[in-house]
């Protein structure tokens, strides 16, 4: 049953969502319409995807706008704020999401592999962060005032702390995402703005469902994982909707580990 318009913590509030054509952004974007904010969803190549996550959050009583976005593109970049200024008028919320994983033994990747995963997992999230804040600087929020002027949330990885051999350039991207998170937290203060972070650890999507959908894979990740489950969308979408509420407004440059405890180094669980 959906809240009603008096008890959705986002209501009247806009959101572009990246990558939220599936996986952990379309959970976002969906809850977050649930939720009662105005949604801009963003594909790379699944448009069929996202207009079906469109017809979701209409059903759930909310707006949504579908844009196709290279988040690597500055042009792109910019055509999604104004998806957001155009059809709802402002932007309150981003949630900086898409991300690729193009893997390979470090001593085999090639530049082509490297350059394309940090452009677009660590310059994406950089132009997406730039473009949205200029938005929020447009707005005059007293620093005595108990609400931001606009929230970026950076879905990043918990391989931001834990390195990944054959997957150096994922990591690299993601450990930077860390810093840039912390960095423009600091900066970006003083102008109202909260910037935190989201930290997956195993969570059931389509870019691993080869590995979670069998038994053996079932198990290896399990192993991995103290608290018992893998992971689901919804386990972030929760966490980023929270962030994105006055409930949160005195966090900014902190990093939630969404993990079942992964970065809790399992293999030391017995003691040694």
């Amino acid at each position: 049953m959906s809240n009603t318009n008096e008890n959705k913590r986002l209501q009247g509030k806009v959101a572009i969502v990246t990558g939220s054509s599936s996986g952990i952004g379309e959970g976002i974007a969906l809850a977050m319409g649930r939720e009662g904010a105005s949604v801009v969803i963003n594909y790379h190549s699944n448009e069929e995807s996202a207009q079906e996550l469109k017809s979701k959050i209409e059903e759930a009583g909310s707006k949504a706008a579908v844009v196709q976005a290279d988040v690597a593109n500055p042009d792109d970049v910019e055509k999604l704020i104004r998806a957001a200024t155009d059809n709802f008028g402002t932007l309150d919320i981003l949630v900086s999401n898409a991300g690729i994983q193009r893997d390979d033994n470090f001593l085999d990747m090639s530049l082509e592999d490297w350059n394309k995963v940090i452009s677009t997992n660590l310059t994406g999230n950089f132009l997406c962060a730039q473009a949205a804040a200029k938005e929020f600087v447009k707005r005059k929020v007293k620093q005595e005032e108990k609400r931001a002027a606009g929230h970026i949330i950076f879905i990043s990885s918990v391989h931001d702390i834990i390195p990944w051999a054959g997957h150096v350039n994922y990591a690299t991207a993601k450990g930077g995402v860390q810093m840039l998170m912390k960095t423009l937290a600091q900066e970006l203060a003083s102008e109202k703005i909260r910037v935190n972070g989201i930290s997956p650890g195993a969570i059931k999507t389509a870019i691993n469902e080869d590995v979670w959908s069998t038994e053996k894979g079932r198990k290896d990740m399990l192993s991995l994982i103290p608290y018992g489950r893998i992971g689901e969308p919804e386990d972030i979408a929760k966490v980023a909707v929270w962030l994105a509420t006055d409930e949160a407004d005195y966090i900014t440059g902190t990093t939630i580990y969404v993990d079942g405890g992964m970065t809790l180094y399992p293999a030391f669980s017995d003691k040694g």
